[in-house]
């Protein structure tokens, strides 16, 4: 029987047309291609309301491009930030609200994108197990609740009658609370292990740089103990005297620390 033989080259087009070929049927066509910005918007933000955070991005995305130089084009950035924050994607949402901040400086959404880049920071989740360890925002890395401060800050400089700017000093005033007792932990824990001199330095770092916020209590406590067991007595009498004179009704001074009571940030 006669059969056919296939020269190299043959061989080898025909190979190559056959990948061709594959490459072309696997290769994804764009749904979007004929829609309109708006219909793409109008898809995101189902998606984005269903809660597919991760099918809205890349809609969001196809329309910063098609309706480039439109209010519309900015809006999908801003929507595209707050999808990416929730599909937990906190760096590339960030990423997104910078680059907002820095192409469209004179936006009127800009108040919006601060205050979003705040609440990104705030929220700078614990973990799933967090209520068993019962850590709180006072015992992690002050760095995101640091840069969430400072974006609520410029919202409520630049834009005080903003209608996010009420919340910003709420979260604001929290978050100052919380650099607060991280401080004060920091102390405490020194303190327990006999570090006084440390437990000193790191509550009067607390007294300087923060002022009216519930901490401070215990760090006057911390400091009254730590110079009483370093034998420092005139200076444990003042620093005793500052906290009867502001906090007269002071439980530390008849009860001591507050042990396993639910810690101070609970209430939020």
């Amino acid at each position: 029987m006669f059969r056919a033989k296939l020269s190299v080259p043959g061989w080898m087009a025909l190979s190559a047309a056959a990948l061709l070929t594959v490459g072309c049927s696997t290769t994804e066509t764009d749904k979007t291609a004929n829609w309109s910005p708006n219909r793409i918007y109008a898809e995101a933000k189902d998606e984005a309301n269903s809660g597919a955070y991760d099918k809205a991005v890349p809609l969001f995305e196809k329309l910063e491009g098609r309706a480039a130089g439109t209010p519309l084009a900015q809006q999908a950035q801003l929507d595209k930030a707050y999808a990416q924050y929730k599909a937990s994607e906190k760096p590339a949402a960030i990423a997104t609200i910078d680059r907002f901040l820095k192409l469209h400086p004179a936006s009127p959404a800009i108040d919006y994108a601060l205050y979003l880049k705040g609440v990104i920071n705030f929220n700078d989740e614990l973990g799933m197990f967090s209520f068993l360890t019962r850590q709180d925002l006072s015992e992690r890395d002050q760095k995101a609740a640091k840069e969430s401060f400072e974006s609520f800050k410029e919202l409520v400089t630049r834009f005080p009658e903003s209608r996010y700017a009420p919340d910003a000093r709420q979260r604001m005033n929290y978050i100052v609370n919380s650099l607060a007792q991280y401080e004060v932990h920091v102390a405490r824990y020194y303190y327990t292990r006999g570090a006084y001199l440390a437990a000193i330095n790191r509550a009067q770092l607390a007294l300087a740089d923060y002022r009216e916020v519930p901490a401070l209590e215990e760090a006057l406590y911390i400091m009254v103990r730590s110079y009483d067991a370093l034998g420092l007595n005139d200076l444990r009498d003042d620093a005793q005297r500052v906290l009867t004179t502001n906090y007269p009704k002071s439980e530390y001074l008849t009860r001591g620390f507050r042990g396993n009571d639910d810690p101070w940030w609970k209430v939020w």
